[in-house]
């Protein structure tokens, strides 16, 4: 007897191959050019979970939600351990949520999450993602709605991994970078006007405000442009991993702890209402 099959999706365009798994957080199994990846990916039959994807969206928020307990108009709430033994609930819980393909064709896929709201994220709220791919580029868009009976904080962002090769090299303009304590959590605002250099020079784990233009990220097979209607990216980029992770996002991590959640990103979104974010690589071959 065959095992049922995997709910995964393809678009194809040109050269390119995106292949999704719905049913994994949303997630981009893989993005390849014929027979090279492009991101860090795995054929969708074998895949088993969203961490070790392409790429996974974030949502309701972005990186780490200090000591998974936070204090929202008036009311205090909990989230739920779900990385590791990690003290603080990462990225958000639409990563380990199965979506559903809304629609398909040969040019877009939509895939949506309902949340009723629960032990992981106490409000609830609709997801979609539209994934379009060119023979130039991948392009998704996200729309958040929220569903319940009052406003809600929200952020939101994508993770994708890229692939670390010998001349991987990244260019980026910025304005800040965030370090952090020996908690992981952001602490302190310092300048940073960019960043340019190889890959492998790199050790960051931050995230950075004043994001303008393009990243781009070149190396030996690919150049390949990021952009996005995001302002702030979070660039990790360690020693010890055959991959490197540049992700656009709405908030400073731990933004709903600070003194003034707003101003570094965080939106309240009221009954009702959406926030609609997208992100764009452009790929070229070398």
């Amino acid at each position: 007897m065959t095992g049922k099959p995997k709910p995964s999706f393809e678009l194809h365009a040109g050269a390119l191959r995106l292949a999704l798994r719905p049913d994994l957080g949303g997630c981009i199994a893989g993005l390849w050019h014929r027979d090279t990846p492009i991101l860090r990916s795995t054929e969708p039959d074998a895949l088993q979970a969203s961490r070790p994807s392409a790429c996974y969206p974030l949502v309701p928020y972005s990186n780490r939600l200090a000591f998974r307990k936070f204090r929202w108009k008036g009311h205090d709430y909990t989230t739920q351990p779900n990385f590791d033994d990690n003290p603080h609930s990462v990225h958000g819980m639409g990563w380990q949520r199965p979506w559903e393909i809304v629609s398909s064709s040969v040019l877009e896929v939509v895939i949506k999450l309902m949340h009723p709201g629960d032990a992981d994220w106490p409000f609830p709220f609709e997801a979609t993602q539209y994934f379009t791919l060119t023979p130039q580029s991948m392009s998704v868009e996200m729309v958040f709605t929220n569903t319940g009976e009052i406003a809600q904080p929200v952020g939101l962002g994508w993770h994708p991994y890229f692939n670390k090769r010998s001349r991987s090299r990244l260019h980026i303009e910025l304005t800040d970078r965030w370090d952090a304590d020996a908690n992981q959590l952001p602490v302190r605002k310092v300048a940073q006007p960019g960043i340019d250099s190889d890959v492998s020079h790199l050790d960051f784990d931050n995230c950075f405000d004043g994001w303008k233009g393009p990243a781009r990220i070149r190396d030996e097979k690919f150049s390949l442009q990021l952009t996005s209607s995001l302002n702030r990216l979070v660039v990790f980029t360690p020693q010890d991993r055959d991959y490197f992770c540049v992700e656009p996002v709405s908030h400073v991590s731990n933004a709903i702890h600070m003194a003034d959640p707003a101003a570094h990103g965080l939106r309240t979104i009221a009954p009702g209402e959406s926030l609609d974010v997208s992100m764009k690589l452009e790929v070229a071959v070398v």
